[in-house]
């Protein structure tokens, strides 16, 4: 069976509203393969899968499983061929534990009655057989994002899958999940598991892939054996351009101390001690990284701060006045912030672009009377996609059916249509492709010249480097270590995350 065809998308065509999105593609995984998916963001590789999964249907083509042509309409039809999706979006459902999602409609019970005991028994074999720092009876929503990735992940493997697809997968995994991920596929490879891995992250690519197929414009770009995958190579397939991602991996970083002071944080703590007494400042024009593994508490200082939760005790002052932190306080004194979790909490996917970068910005929108201009509101949609090349350029398009890149795009260019004094952005690359992030570093760094002041939270090691003049690493609610004006490497700052100390 290894090495024969499992799947097979041949002459594949999609158009939305008559704009064509994928044209002739032909994609094929072999059993018992890695098989990578690239391209930029809106390069057809979510239409693709969607239309793998059922989730779309095609308008030409035909997929083929094991040689024989099979039609996928729902989901639950590539289910039952034996395949697995892990979304980047994550589907999990808070209120439930980590076992309930895991066996979210497919329970064990006994007569009628669901078997919790069995469920839980269940999940907890395969936690072992996988070493996911996870328990079966956890209420999800006491998880952070990491983790709940993981649970995404155990549901595909839950499956006895011939065919998994994963998405995006250590997006908003820390290194040793990621590392714990990349043995599973390892060892699912060697059982004769087939994988679809879609990543932006070239390193990742060129370690596990066996094959790639790049898309470009939703056309086929190019298909690559393993000892073809070059990231110079690949990045100027997918983008026609060289992107110099191996920048980062070193940097001197520069601070100015004699700036105005923008934020002082003083002695913030959580009442449940995910964090304590974290005091720090950022000074106007001043981008400052905040690193650390994932469940350090760096993106629960930074929703503090803007006030999404509320802090149990301490104090922030914006440009020398104290700050009440609560949203609305903030974004009227020119704080923006870009969550961590962009489709749930960053943007309204059944809204058009114009009326996502209106949602924070209507008390600067022109009204009519009591009524918001709708003529205000198209010309605020339309300076934002330009200011940050948002894709498509049509302001009526929906939020939700966007790639992962322009969705960020639309979250982050909402908050360039006000005058920021503080911009908080927590993972602002993630699922994004190489050619959207240096727009995306490109736009925080001119923010920065303009003055502002610029957190960013990444659990990328390079991206914390590339961009950060300053670098606060944080452990277990603490900041331990702070990066400045010295030369500063990746395993410096992982060190310093994980409690061990390396000199400069």
């Amino acid at each position: 069976m290894a090495g024969q065809t499992i799947l097979e998308a041949k002459n594949i065509y999609k158009s939305f509203s008559g704009v064509p999105v994928l044209q002739d593609v032909h994609f094929e995984v072999k059993a018992g393969e890695v098989h990578a998916l690239m391209g930029e963001n809106g390069a057809g590789k979510s239409t693709l899968i969607k239309i793998i999964t059922g989730v779309y249907s095609k308008d030409e083509g035909q997929i083929y499983w094991e040689g024989q042509p099979v039609e996928i309409n729902t989901y639950q039809d590539c289910q039952k061929l034996g395949v697995a999706c892990i979304y980047q979006e994550l589907s999990v459902i808070p209120p439930l534990t980590v076992a309930q999602n895991v066996f979210l409609g497919r329970e064990p019970r006994k007569g009628k009655i669901i078997d919790y005991k069995k469920m839980n028994e269940m999940t907890q074999e395969l936690i072992d057989k996988y070493q996911f720092p996870l328990k079966p009876t956890t209420v999800v929503e006491n998880l952070g994002i990491g983790q709940r990735q993981l649970i995404e992940i155990l549901k595909g493997l839950s499956q006895n899958s011939k065919l998994l697809i994963m998405d995006e997968p250590t997006a908003s995994l820390s290194g040793k999940e990621a590392e714990m991920l990349f043995k599973i596929i390892q060892t699912l490879r060697s059982e004769g598991v087939s994988i679809i891995y879609i990543s932006h992250r070239l390193e990742e690519v060129y370690m596990l892939s066996d094959r790639l197929t790049i898309l470009r414009d939703g056309k086929n770009a190019a298909v690559l054996e393993k000892d073809e995958i070059i990231p110079a190579k690949v990045i100027e397939t997918m983008i026609g351009k060289v992107v110099d991602e191996s920048a980062g991996s070193k940097k001197m970083l520069h601070s100015d101390e004699n700036a105005e002071v923008r934020l002082d944080v003083r002695n913030l703590t959580d009442k449940t001690d995910r964090y304590r007494n974290i005091s720090f400042q950022v000074h106007r024009g001043e981008i400052l990284g905040l690193g650390g593994l994932i469940g350090a508490g760096r993106t629960e200082v930074v929703r503090a701060i803007f006030g999404v939760d509320k802090a149990e005790s301490g104090e922030v002052y914006l440009d020398g006045e104290k700050l009440e932190c609560y949203p609305k306080a903030s974004i009227k004194n020119g704080i923006g912030f870009v969550p961590e979790d962009r489709r749930n909490q960053g943007f309204i996917p059944l809204l058009s672009t114009t009326r996502n970068v209106a949602l924070t910005n209507y008390d600067i929108v022109e009204k009519k009377g009591r009524a918001i201009s709708d003529a205000s509101e198209l010309e605020m949609s339309k300076r934002a996609i330009e200011a940050i090349d948002i894709r498509p350029n049509d302001p009526d398009k929906q939020v939700g059916v966007m790639s992962g890149g322009n969705q960020q795009k639309v979250v982050l260019g909402k908050w360039l249509m006000r005058d920021l004094k503080l911009l908080i952005v927590d993972e602002p690359t993630a699922g994004i492709d190489v050619g959207a992030k240096d727009e995306i570093y490109g736009i925080l760094e001119d923010l920065a010249k303009q003055g502002v002041a610029v957190i960013v939270v990444t659990s990328d090691l390079q991206e914390l480097l590339r961009v950060s003049h300053r670098i606060l690493v944080m452990r277990k609610g603490d900041i331990v270590k702070e990066f400045k004006n010295v030369e500063v490497t990746q395993s410096m700052v992982l060190a310093a995350g994980q409690g061990v100390e390396e000199e400069a």
